[in-house]
């Protein structure tokens, strides 16, 4: 791997390579990196399994010390890939409270913020194209359920006719 970012290397084993990536990456792909797996519901509803984080979407901890805990996203850092929840802090010696950053992977979306227009457009149209391709299906296979005749046992007709 070169030193500048390349979005046309593929991958590699060694981690020193993979962080290499992570790091050197643009701010276009790094957003892809804080991508957050949805509820059993909202997959359910949007027709997906996971969604890039926004400011304002309600997230459930599911690792580390604050496991099971839920609370809205006040920042995404895209720089380093982590995301800051309201509530979820740490006291420090001076008494003061700071804010936990927290990896995306150990978060999961409970509600989304539809505030941005454009983010529920983009899932409807997801959902209306799974739709319209579950529907295709439903049809082809109807119509060769019709198209199909039944096969018949020509031992059976014999007997049939010996009688």
């Amino acid at each position: 791997m070169k030193k500048e970012f390349s979005k046309h290397w593929k991958s590699s084993k060694q981690p020193r390579k993979q962080r290499k990536y992570r790091a050197k990456a643009p701010l276009h792909i790094k957003r892809k990196f804080v991508g957050i797996n949805l509820s059993k519901e909202l997959r359910k509803k949007y027709g997906k399994r996971n969604m890039v984080v926004k400011k304002g979407d309600v997230v459930k901890v599911m690792r580390g010390k604050f496991k099971g805990k839920q609370g809205k996203i006040t920042e995404v850092k895209l720089k380093i890939s982590k995301v800051a929840i309201e509530g979820i802090q740490v006291k420090k010696m001076d008494g003061s409270k700071v804010n936990v950053r927290l990896q995306p992977s150990n978060l999961q979306i409970i509600e989304l913020n539809l505030e941005d227009g454009k983010r529920m457009k983009k899932e409807r149209k997801t959902t209306e194209k799974k739709e319209d391709k579950i529907k295709v299906e439903d049809k082809k296979i109807e119509k060769e359920k019709m198209q199909t005749p039944k096969k018949i046992d020509s031992k059976k007709l014999n007997k049939e006719k010996k009688k």
